[in-house]
Parts: C-alpha cells; structure tokens; sequence
C-alpha cells in the first residue's frame, strides 16, 4: 500500500482516494472478468469496504468504505483473485470480447500497450488515459482521452486514426496508420508526453509540436457511426450474445452484484465486464438465457431497458459519501426519476451534482442541479460549475419539479 492519494487525483488499488465515505479504490479492468472472480471481488468489497460498489462513466470500477487497516487487505484479496487490470496507464477498449462488428482487435492492442507502459515506468500524469476503439458494435466516441486510437474501414483494410486530447468530435487528427503500427505509436506518443513533464496531457504535446508517433501526412476525421448502447443484447462470435444491463446512477451494493453474478452463472453466462457508461455486460449467453437474466436483474433493481428514465439522470454519490457533496445527490436523483416526467429526447436530461465540481458530468446537461450552502441550485444548459439562476430548498425540489409534466425545463425556470 503506497498510501491515500489527495482529493484530484486518481485512485487506484494501491492508493485509494479519501472521501467522504472513507477510502475509494478503483480498478480499471484489462479484459472481463470470470464470473468467480467478479463473486470473489464482490466479497471482497463488501468484508473490506462498506459494500458499495461504481462503475464509472468511463467503465472503472470503484469500491467505497475502505480504511486504512482495510484497504491493504482489500488490495490482497482481489491480488489472489488474478484479475487483468490495467496496473499504469488506463487504456480502455471495446469491452465486447469476440465482437463480430470490430475490424481490428483492439483489446489485444489495449493489453500490450497496458504492460508496455507499466515495464517502461513513464512518469505520467495521474489521469491521463489512452482509448483503443476497434470499431465494434459499442460506442467510445464519448469518451475523452489523451490518444485516440479509432479503427475505421479503407481501401487499404481496417486502419486506426489517431488522435490527440479530446473525445470521438473533438479530439485532434494526427495521423493514420496501420494495425501492426499501433502498439509503438501509442507508446510513442506517451512516451514524448512524459518527456514534457509529469503533469503533461495529450494537449500539451499538441502545443509543444512534438507529435513522433503518427505517420505524416493528411488525418480526416473519422466518420461518425450509429453504434448501440451498452443496455441489451449484443451478439458475439460463434452465435452467442453478451447482455448489457445498468446500474442505477453508477453505483449498486456488493450483495446484489454478487446475487445478480450468481443469477448469470445459473444462466450458463462465464464472464462480467464493467463498461462506459456505467454498464455491466455479461456472457456469453443464449438469447433464451440472456432473457431470463435480464427479467431476474430488472427485479434486482438494475436497469434492462436503454429507456429506462434513470439513464438519463446523470448522479455523482454527494452528502454523505462525499465529503464535498452538499446535498444527497443520489438519493435526489432516485426520487426525480421515479417521481418527475423528463423532457422527451435522449441522452442525459438532468444532472445532480452534490457541490460544483461536477465530476459525474463535467459537461453541460439540459438541467443541473448542485449543492449549495443555499441549498439546491438549478442551473439550465450549463455545467454544475455555472452561476445558478435559482436556489430550491433539498425538500422542495421534487415538488418544485414535479408539475413540470411536460417540460420541466420551462416551469423550474420560470
């Protein structure tokens, strides 16, 4: 144990953050998980921490309620359990093994580049982090990373783009090149990231015109695909498929993870993978067997469904398990969902953040609501950290939100 990061930095197994909760330690997994090891990490979570179990946006999982007597027992635990995790750089790939959409293997691509930076020992910045988009059926395009690798068809068979500092829209074009290419290209790049200093992001090697690991030459932007969400049914090779299924605003309790593996082992399922998104899939399954796991997780609590109203509700852990948080977030956001009709569309509708920083969804949300010392401030198209134009009272928000029946923006605004 090499002991608590400060609040800002990122948290891993062997250094957890302090919260509100007491310790987070966070695990960014290399490959899915057996389904007897994902039991065991469960345990694990729920003996060493106060059982409370995340998955991120970006597909981490996190365990709250560590200590410090705790946590080195935890980091043993899950050491014996023999999960691929990434132990430096988080490099994040398709999370769908056997993808029949991919053109490119990207997690053989993600596990390489992983070990390469962990035996070079680059001296990186703590959250810096490197996509390997192999084209498959689900979508990384949101993501943010300092280097994108994003697979794409040619005249010349599949090819990766590259690009710097940005997600799918705004990352920077550098180049092209070849499957076989990727590995050292990646390595190069963050290598001459490192060479900036050991705060330095993809941005910066941008500025300082030190781009070596791309070939030269013209780098379009990648085309824009329709690709699916996490929450369903996704084929496999072989003829099999991986179910995908949500927790509700990122976070679930061990147990019921540790019931709903149990349920998928029953169903013949071998493996869990935590995805963007805040997502777990599941497999492989027959479709028959993925409908009796879906129906006995919805009664579980998770979310079956891509339209179910609490994927649009965007939620970081606030009062108490924060110790920034201002207000219950989570607890707000359960009763919103069950409670308030959102505005029609897709995508994230509503934001409840518990103190401006944000952090489940730095950008801006259609509606936001953050904690305050004057209580809940409502921020319309903006991020959590913009000047709210109205302050609610935490037990009179739903009521306040509540007669916005059919456009909650309008009447909250008012």
């Amino acid at each position: 144990m090499s002991g608590a990061y400060a609040r800002g930095a990122c948290p891993g197994l062997t250094a957890p953050m302090v919260t509100g909760d007491g310790l987070l330690a966070r695990l960014v997994p290399a490959a899915p998980i057996r389904l007897d090891a994902f039991i065991g990490l469960c345990a694990a979570a729920r003996a060493h921490g106060n059982g409370t179990m995340e998955i991120s946006a970006r597909g981490s999982l996190q365990i709250r309620g560590l200590n410090p007597v705790s946590a080195p027992l935890f980091a043993e635990a899950v050491a014996a359990l023999a999960i691929d995790i990434c132990e430096s750089v988080p490099v994040i790939a398709d999370p769908l093994p056997g993808d029949p959409a991919a053109l490119i293997d990207a997690n053989a691509i993600a596990t390489a580049l992983s070990h390469a930076a962990a035996e070079r020992m680059l001296p990186l910045a703590p959250k810096i982090s490197v996509v390997v988009d192999g084209g498959g059926r689900l979508d990384l395009d949101t993501l943010f990373a300092d280097i994108r690798l994003r697979a794409a068809a040619t005249s010349e068979g599949p090819r990766f783009h590259v690009a710097l500092a940005g997600d799918g829209a705004s990352a920077t074009p550098v180049g092209i090149i070849a499957p076989g290419e990727a590995l050292d290209a990646a390595l190069a790049l963050l290598t001459a990231i490192a060479e900036l200093g050991p705060e330095a992001r993809g941005a910066d090697l941008l500025r300082a015109h030190k781009v070596t690991g791309a070939r030269s030459g013209a780098a379009p932007r990648p085309v824009p695909q329709n690709r699916a969400q996490a929450i369903g049914l996704h084929p496999l090779k072989g003829g099999a498929f991986a179910f995908g299924l949500g927790l509700a605003f990122g976070h679930a309790h061990a147990e019921a993870l540790m019931r709903l593996a149990a349920i998928a082992s029953r169903n013949d399922a071998r493996w869990a993978r935590p995805a963007p998104d805040r997502a777990l899939l599941l497999g492989p399954l027959s479709e028959a067997n993925a409908t009796a796991t879906s129906r006995e997780a919805q009664e579980l609590g998770f979310i079956v469904e891509a339209r179910d109203p609490r994927r649009r509700i965007v939620a970081c852990p606030g009062a108490p398990a924060c110790a920034q948080g201002l207000i219950a977030a989570r607890a707000l956001a359960a009763e919103i969902a069950r409670d308030v009709p959102l505005p029609g569309g897709q995508g994230v509708a509503l934001h409840v953040s518990g103190c401006a920083k944000g952090c489940a969804h730095p950008a801006p949300a259609p509606l936001t609501i953050v904690g305050t010392e004057g209580g809940c401030g409502v921020i319309a198209n903006g991020t959590a950290r913009a000047a709210p134009v109205r302050y609610i009272e935490p037990r009179e928000l739903i009521a306040a939100l509540r007669p916005a029946s059919r456009n909650t923006l309008e009447a909250v605004n008012a």
